[in-house]
């Protein structure tokens, strides 16, 4: 009898946990097909109109972003730390968000639940290793990535929106979401079986060189573009290269086109042809 009721407390425990999941998928689904009927708001058309990114892409790019970014803000939790959460932010962090994946089916970041967004950088005391030597002190970050949430620093992510530069906060923590969906933050994010030798050679080739060029720190040479950061670890370096390819993509074309091909067929993307003339304004 033990036993018994032991097994149907289990089985009634495994269809709550079934029957919540059903619940869940069928929501997402309604609020899927309910997005594609609505328009972006007025105030997220006003800020994105200020994009340099946003102004570039042809409209039936922007048409097709527009429910996958109404579907992410509407199923993120946006929550202000010191600071009021505006549709301004909502806008520029949904729109980098989805034009990462824009191309990329049924990917919406279903495992990031939160965004801190804080007014200003984050200062943080913790330890880091570079090149076998920890050290310990007070570290400023733009934005960090901790399981389902990300930190964003708004007066950056404002900043890199509207005046382009190499870096880019919400591309780059977005971008540690994507490689931790497999579940290990190694700078190989979900790909095709076909494409992991290929992904895995050239991304490693790549990093070693940066790595020694940074333990050493001379001879340079085209990995300054990439830049010291980067050699962290491998999820920097993944990170660090999204950025680029969004960015300054024509340039990471021309130095890295190895780099440039591989996150090209992983992104669905040829930014090089979408923004490259970004890169002169």
């Amino acid at each position: 009898m033990y036993y018994l009721a032991l097994f149907f407390l289990f089985f009634l425990i495994g269809f709550a946990i079934l029957l919540w999941q059903l619940i869940g998928y069928y929501r997402r689904y309604r609020l899927r097909k309910k997005v594609l009927e609505m328009p972006l708001p007025s105030e997220w058309q006003a800020v994105l109109q200020k994009v340099p990114h946003y102004k570039a892409l042809p409209e039936d790019i922007k048409e097709k972003m527009r429910p996958k970014m109404l579907y992410f803000a509407l199923t993120k939790e946006f929550m202000g730390v010191k600071l009021e959460v505006t549709e301004e932010m909502k806008a520029i962090i949904s729109f980098y968000a989805c034009l990462m994946v824009v191309n990329i089916p049924n990917e919406c970041y279903d495992e990031l639940v939160t965004i801190l967004i804080y007014p200003y950088d984050v200062v943080t005391k913790e330890v880091r290793a570079n090149g076998g030597i920890y050290e310990e002190g007070r570290f400023v970050l733009e934005g960090q990535t901790t399981g389902d949430t990300v930190v964003i620093a708004w007066s950056e992510a404002k900043r890199e929106a509207f005046h382009l530069r190499n870096h880019n906060v919400v591309i780059h923590e977005l971008a540690h979401v994507l490689d931790f969906e497999d579940g290990m933050p190694d700078g190989v994010p979900p790909l095709e079986r076909s494409r992991l030798n290929r992904w895995t050679q050239v991304l490693y080739r790549r990093y070693e060189e940066l790595r020694q060029k940074s333990g050493k720190n001379r001879n340079w040479g085209d990995y300054r573009l990439i830049g010291e950061y980067a050699a962290t670890n491998e999820a920097e370096f993944f990170a660090v290269v999204t950025e680029l390819f969004f960015q300054k993509p024509r340039t990471l074309k021309i130095h890295f086109p190895d780099l440039y091909e591989e996150w090209r067929e992983f992104y669905r993307l040829d930014t090089a042809e979408l923004f490259g003339d970004l890169e002169k304004v």
